[in-house]
């Protein structure tokens, strides 16, 4: 899986440009949310192929500022604090999450500063948690 990050204009249907460009091209959307940070947009969508959501995006002229590396985990939704102790974990092992949504199937989708090291971290966690 890979995120895309799109950076769209703050203005009526800008999202259903981006949401025509993958449809058209066949490709999902699995994921993701999308913001207006000062006065632009900033979406982030999760792809099973994020370089062909690029393609798909940037040939309908659209912004796709990168494609990242994804890390996938769960978390006990019903235990207060998963949130905090997962993210101390990160911080602890030099990980910085720069972008944290979750996915269709409820999967906590990070991308992060060492996607290799936070794949560390996100397995030792399932093992102990799960």
């Amino acid at each position: 899986m890979h995120d895309v990050a799109i950076l769209l204009d703050d203005v009526p249907g800008a999202l259903a440009k981006m949401g025509a460009a993958v449809a058209d091209a066949g490709l999902s959307i699995e994921g993701g949310g999308a913001w207006v940070v000062e006065g632009r947009g900033v979406a982030h969508f999760l792809f099973v192929d994020g370089h062909a959501a690029r393609t798909a995006l940037e040939n309908r002229g659209l912004n796709v500022a990168r494609v990242s590396e994804v890390v996938m985990l769960r978390l006990h939704q019903s235990r207060p604090g998963q949130l905090g102790l997962l993210t101390q974990r990160m911080a602890d092992a030099g990980v910085n999450i720069e972008v944290l949504y979750s996915d269709h199937d409820h999967n906590l989708v990070l991308v992060t500063s060492d996607p290799a090291r936070a794949g560390e971290v996100a397995d030792t966690w399932m093992r102990e948690t799960w």
